[in-house]
């Protein structure tokens, strides 16, 4: 489990290609500190085990499915990616809960600057689009960030200039690929009503939830 807050950016040292897996290397610094062998890692927002340590680098093993779902199939030997070790118990929550698992891949559409903020417009399918609210958390690369518009073509976020410094959002150009993973809440609570089982879905109620939906039954005068 993770937070969605960038603690480093490393750089890809490595790629030994196995067919569509691989074995990458990574270079960092600032979060070696306490890892070992066995341990989660944020990496783009995938969540993935150290195999290998040392005291500037560590490895881990890519699956065919990973390359698959995500963006780390263009990573290169110079490339940038954003890192985050997994979250402590007691550690301050600062982003919101992020499981590591991607939901898919967005398209960087368009990049603007608004005084010191800059605006990143990422198109995404409909499937992943419908569990993005206005004002809700979404990842993006592993970065818990705040949606600021969303239609039904691509949502929008606003990076500060922290952001901006401490990940490698705003380095992508139009046409990248991004990880997606969408907030846990509203699959859970998809899955819920309207699933029966892993495969058989509910009839889902022809009427939507609005404010004449709730006069009509008794909530409002």
């Amino acid at each position: 489990m993770f937070t969605g807050i960038i603690e480093e950016i490393g750089i890809i040292k490595s790629i030994v290609r196995s067919g569509i897996s691989a074995k990458i290397i990574i270079g960092a610094k600032k979060i070696l500190s306490d890892l070992k062998p066995g341990d989660s890692i944020s990496t783009n927002g995938v969540c993935l085990t150290i195999t290998d340590i040392n005291s500037n680098s560590f490895t881990m093993d890519v699956m065919d499915e990973t390359f698959r779902r995500t963006n780390l199939n263009d990573l290169n030997p110079g490339s940038k990616v954003n890192l985050e070790r997994a979250l402590k118990l007691n550690d301050r929550l600062g982003g919101h809960l992020v499981n590591g698992h991607i939901d898919g891949i967005g398209i960087v559409k368009e990049i603007t600057k608004e005084n010191n903020a800059i605006w990143v417009s990422i198109s995404a399918e409909k499937e992943n689009l419908k569990y993005i609210i206005n004002k809700g958390s979404i990842t993006v690369d592993g970065i818990s960030l705040t949606v600021a518009h969303i239609d039904d073509k691509l949502f929008k976020v606003s990076i500060i200039p922290f952001t901006q410094e401490e990940t490698i959002l705003t380095d992508k150009k139009i046409g990248e690929k991004v990880n997606l993973e969408c907030d846990i809440i509203g699959k859970y609570i998809e899955k819920l009503l309207y699933f029966k089982n892993n495969s058989e879905e509910i009839k889902k109620p022809e009427k939507k939830l609005d404010i004449n939906f709730l006069k009509e039954h008794g909530f409002f005068e």
